[in-house]
């Protein structure tokens, strides 16, 4: 739980929920064009579970489009998805990163603060160092 509240986080402060809200109004404005256009696809859940299809790349065959206007769709609705899809695994992977990055600063930061204080420390602490620094190599 801890990590989707991260996630969740992650996406507000880079504003990927606003990208991630935009595809899902295109993705319900998509299935209703394909409802009305397309005259083997009639209801409103038909035409969600194709746009799926189209998005997952799945491609299950059981409802294709025919008229191009449903055609057209479904390009734009698999564009869409793939930049969005890369849009949000990058916003994750740098955020990551960055997090990883600011642990190594402060495990290292408090490590030189150890070292500073040598003559200071137990001889449980010089230990803990000791075996750290061993770790490292």
């Amino acid at each position: 739980m801890k990590r989707l509240k991260l996630l969740w986080i992650i996406l507000k402060r880079t504003k990927a929920t606003q990208i991630i809200l935009g595809f899902v109004l295109f993705l319900f404005a998509n299935a209703a064009v394909i409802q009305l256009v397309e005259p083997n696809i009639n209801r409103y859940g038909d035409a969600l579970w194709y746009c799926y299809a189209v998005i997952s790349t799945a491609g299950f065959g059981d409802f294709v489009t025919v008229t191009f206007i449903g055609k057209i769709c479904s390009v734009l609705l698999t564009i869409y998805a793939i930049f969005v899809i890369a849009i949000v695994t990058g916003v994750v992977v740098n955020f990551y990163t960055q997090m990883v990055e600011m642990q190594r600063k402060e495990t290292l930061i408090m490590f030189m603060d150890k070292l500073e204080r040598l003559p200071e420390l137990s001889k449980e602490e010089l230990e803990s160092i000791s075996r750290k620094v061993r770790e490292f190599r």
